[in-house]
């Protein structure tokens, strides 16, 4: 999937002006405020009405939202009503949903329970298999480890990274977490005030980042951490 070109505009005022490929695996990070959540609204179609969008890109599936295009949240509690058990909150045939279910490590016994009974990592789970029940092409993801203890962070890293391989959909994992960024995508894309300052392949730009920005953004994240590519 190629986006040749993104531009946000609110008046005058540019706030977004980029382009970027998904091969199979991009990290869109950046600090607070770099562009990284509308470029995220901008591919779901949930821009303000305030704000223009200029969207041109060339891919072999229809970028729809809800259909060829998925989202998993930064807060699962966010995505799913917590009154209500979540068998109910698919809208996909059963045998589809107790597939996934398997697939990312739940027992069906959980679709008859409601959200606040579940655990953070159990609910992610969830809203994995949710985003997953239409076999998109592409899977954005908003911070999706950020809310998790580090060990559950690291099981979820690794379930994507399986189900990508079996259900065969590209990833758009935007985030200010390098640390995980790197742990799942192959190339990365670095954003400061809505345009790209550098991008390339994952291991290439962590270890010899060529802008100020981007080592600081390295530094922060792997302070304190011995970390290899």
């Amino acid at each position: 999937m190629n986006i040749k070109k993104l531009r946000i505009t609110l008046g005058d005022e540019c706030l977004v002006d980029i382009s970027f490929r998904v091969s199979k695996s991009l990290a869109l990070v950046g600090q607070s405020g770099s562009g990284k959540s509308l470029t995220l609204k901008a591919l779901l179609g949930m821009l303000p009405s305030s704000m223009n969008l200029v969207l041109e890109s060339s891919s072999e599936f229809e970028l729809i939202a809800g259909k060829s295009v998925a989202f998993i949240p930064q807060n699962p509690f966010t995505a799913l009503s917590p009154l209500t058990k979540i068998r109910k909150q698919f809208f996909t045939d059963m045998a589809r949903v107790e597939e996934l279910f398997t697939e990312v490590g739940l027992g069906n016994e959980l679709l008859d329970r409601f959200p606040p009974e579940l655990s953070g990592g159990q609910l992610q789970r969830v809203v994995i298999a949710m985003a997953l029940s239409n076999k998109p092409k592409l899977l954005l993801l908003d911070e999706p480890t950020t809310a998790l203890d580090p060990q559950t962070r690291i099981l979820i890293i690794e379930l994507l990274k399986k189900l990508q391989e079996k259900e065969n959909f590209k990833m758009l994992f935007v985030t200010h977490d390098i640390s995980s960024a790197k742990s799942i995508c192959e190339d990365i894309c670095v954003l400061k005030e809505g345009v790209v300052v550098e991008s390339g392949k994952m291991s290439e730009v962590i270890e010899q980042p060529k802008e100020e920005y981007t080592k600081t953004l390295i530094e922060a994240n792997f302070a304190n951490r011995k970390f290899r590519v």
